[in-house]
């Protein structure tokens, strides 16, 4: 097998780059690789988010959207949380989202954990976000954080216990938004496989 020449490397960089179908961030300059997929157990948690979410805001001004509708900071910075809920459907332009969603949530998978639990609750705070959730499919665990000063506060924290027989158990205890508390989630809803 013939050794790849520098020409063959910088040809394979920039097809990576041009890539439409590859999936990055961009925050604080730095460009983040979304790849690989968070798995089965990640989508299925937040399609699970996504439609009990969608099902409650039907008739309303809000919408939830799941995994592909960037949140825009600036013409040069973008995210895509894996659950955004906003309210101001006339600030989705192009396919991005250019305003402060209400809600965030991000499911952690091993390419992203780190970045989701510190660059990007860092820039979610900046942002002005009230309330970030963030959900580990390998813990079967929820985190719910409040924004106060300018900073997220950790406020409830769950680990999903199904077993009715133990004295942990926990999955019709429901979770509301803290800014819609008619929108809830119990946590068998997140975690129903």
């Amino acid at each position: 097998m013939p050794l790849l020449n520098d020409n063959d490397i910088k040809r394979d960089a920039m097809l990576l780059l041009n890539d439409d179908d590859m999936k990055t961030e961009k925050i604080d300059g730095v460009i983040y690789n979304m790849s690989p997929s968070g798995g089965f157990m990640h989508s299925q948690i937040n399609g699970n988010i996504y439609h009990a979410l969608r099902s409650q805001l039907k008739n309303s001004v809000c919408s939830v959207s799941m995994e592909n509708l960037d949140l825009y900071v600036s013409d040069n910075e973008y995210m895509i949380p894996d659950i955004m809920l906003f309210c101001d459907r006339k600030r989705v332009i192009h396919d991005k989202y250019k305003g402060v969603p209400r809600f965030v949530v991000e499911t952690l998978s091993p390419a992203t954990a780190y970045k989701d639990r510190t660059v990007k609750m860092k820039k979610y705070a900046s942002l002005g976000i009230d309330e970030y959730w963030i959900i580990s499919p390998k813990e079967q665990s929820v985190e719910l954080y409040y924004l106060e000063n300018n900073v997220y506060q950790l406020t409830a924290s769950y680990i999903f216990q199904e077993d009715k027989a133990d004295k942990a158990y926990n999955a019709d205890t429901v979770l509301a938004l803290r800014a819609m508390p008619a929108v809830t989630l119990t946590l068998q809803e997140i975690f129903e496989i």
